[in-house]
């Protein structure tokens, strides 16, 4: 009993500090990324493009572009909630915003690529389980410059990095799960995968590396649980179907 009790401290002094440094990560991470975010009140090198797509979503004005349309969706639904009237009309860098609301825009933004540095620490430590490596990850992602700068103004990267990065943090989960198959965790998990794959391939056709990545590891998962001569062939045929619908036909129809 008293080992019990000994080994409980201990689990629940891992989980203090687990959740320490945790937090201490993602105020890092929001404190460096909102720091100056509506500076400088000018057009900021591709906010030209990505400023006047969604400008011209919320316009209803017919346009055409080589990426995939869900980012500058995001980036016009920003615009909308924050009070952006899609009258700017984003000529070139350096021009003044003076009293365009842009500033909700650019925080939306911030906000997907602050997430990058705690998703990042989630997933090492998915894989790993060691809190110094999970750490390290996340610090490599935060002290990152170009992270940071891509991550400060109305650009399609932070909202790419975000659905490649919860893809891979979500997958790592999901794996996470494979000693209790099917129950709640791992079918949302599964789920979330499928979702943030979609969201990957939907802000630009680069996203497509992630989904290679999730499906190879697909591929080596069913392939061990095929290979384990204990499980039948109705086993295996609900987990080649559960991840079929999940990684699959769930990103295909959003």
């Amino acid at each position: 009993e008293e080992g019990v009790n000994k080994f409980r401290t201990c689990s629940s002094d891992s989980s203090a500090i687990w959740w320490g440094v945790f937090i201490t990560i993602c105020a890092l991470a929001i404190g460096t990324r909102f720091y100056k975010v509506t500076e400088p009140d000018h057009v900021v090198w591709d906010e030209t493009h990505f400023g006047k797509f969604g400008s011209w979503y919320i316009n209803r004005t017919f346009f055409f572009d080589v990426h995939p349309p869900l980012g500058k969706m995001m980036i016009g639904a920003f615009g909308y909630l924050s009070g952006y009237d899609g009258q700017f009309a984003f000529v070139k860098p350096g021009d003044k915003y003076d009293n365009v609301s842009y500033v909700g825009m650019r925080m939306c933004c911030t906000a997907l690529g602050t997430a990058l540095v705690p998703f990042s620490f989630v997933t090492v430590w998915e894989m790993t389980h060691a809190l110094p490596a999970a750490t390290f990850a996340a610090a490599l992602i935060l002290a990152d410059g170009g992270f940071l700068t891509l991550s400060q103004y109305i650009l399609l990267d932070p909202i790419l990095l975000f659905f490649i990065m919860a893809s891979v943090t979500a997958a790592a989960k999901f794996n996470s799960c494979r000693d209790r198959p099917f129950s709640v965790g791992w079918w949302s998990w599964l789920m979330v995968t499928g979702v943030m794959l979609s969201g990957s391939i939907s802000v630009k056709f680069v996203g497509v590396f992630v989904v290679l990545y999730v499906g190879c590891h697909t591929v080596a998962q069913l392939w061990q649980i095929y290979g384990n001569l204990s499980n039948s062939l109705v086993y295996v045929m609900r987990h080649f179907l559960a991840r079929a619908f999940g990684l699959i036909f769930v990103p295909c129809f959003l």
